[in-house]
């Protein structure tokens, strides 16, 4: 599905040094347990399910092996994982670190561009005074149960999610092609595009929200359903629309058509 140029965000996102896009060095490591998920482990280890996936960009979440070993994003005495929301000016206060030396301390990342999960090292000098690791071996009976009225939906792999909102919606898929991407094979914020990516309608569906996606029929996308972040928008993605990226060739997606699916916007 080809969409419209996004808007002028991305341009000046994209200005930056690619040295920003390199890998992050992360605080602890977890082994994948016999029925671990990323939402599992994100729960166990007290951090947002963002913060993790994007800690393990380069991982297949959806065939995770037992004893595999996952990165985590945690802070400690003398680094800081970023959280949503955070700038470096607001970690600066909460961490009362004079702006410029944490930035220079952190030069090879784009301050416009910080993620959750990017673990930041704290200058020389100072230390994370609300410094908290995850308790690695916490075991899964510790994480909060949901509210026994909440709305839940079970994942062809036993897995559970409650959600706040279900969209029946219209769904196309796209490429990273030049073609069909004004600004390069990236989302709204700059980031490389990637599986579980979709372009969504922000009155609709929120930026950064993260949904679970069933109905579809595609051996590009995983089978059952598959877990996606609202990170991209396309001018043609309007009401209760949504655009799926799906890696591989321009022709490849574009034999996805038009599917109904049904969108779960997860809490």
């Amino acid at each position: 599905m080809k969409r419209l140029v996004k808007t002028t965000v991305i341009a000046f996102t994209l200005s930056v040094s690619l040295a920003s896009l390199s890998s992050p060095a992360f605080a602890a490591s977890y082994q994948v347990q016999d029925n671990d998920s990323l939402w599992t482990i994100s729960e166990k280890n007290q951090l947002s399910l963002e913060a993790v996936i994007n800690a393990n960009m380069g991982v297949d979440m959806y065939n995770l092996q037992s004893g595999q070993t996952i990165t985590l994003p945690v802070s400690t005495e003398h680094s800081y994982a970023v959280q949503k929301g955070d700038s470096f000016w607001t970690i600066a206060q909460k961490l009362n670190i004079p702006l410029d030396l944490l930035m220079a301390a952190n030069s090879q990342y784009d301050p416009y561009n910080l993620y959750p999960g990017l673990v930041l090292e704290l200058p020389e000098g100072y230390t994370n005074s609300n410094h908290s690791v995850a308790a690695l071996s916490a075991s899964p009976e510790s994480a909060p149960a949901p509210a026994s009225n909440a709305q839940t939906i079970t994942t062809p792999t036993g897995e559970t999610y409650t959600y706040s909102k279900v969209i029946q919606a219209s769904a196309t898929a796209y490429s990273a092609s030049h073609e069909e991407n004004g600004w390069g094979p990236v989302d709204y914020y700059g980031n490389p595009l990637k599986l579980g990516t979709i372009a969504v309608d922000p009155a609709v569906i929120p930026m950064n929200s993260t949904v679970y996606i069933t109905g579809y029929n595609s051996q590009g996308l995983p089978v059952g359903g598959m877990i996606g972040k609202a990170t991209d928008q396309g001018g043609a993605i309007k009401g209760d629309r949504i655009d799926i990226f799906m890696p591989g060739s321009r022709s490849t997606a574009s034999q996805f058509g038009i599917q109904n699916v049904t969108v779960y916007v997860l809490n």
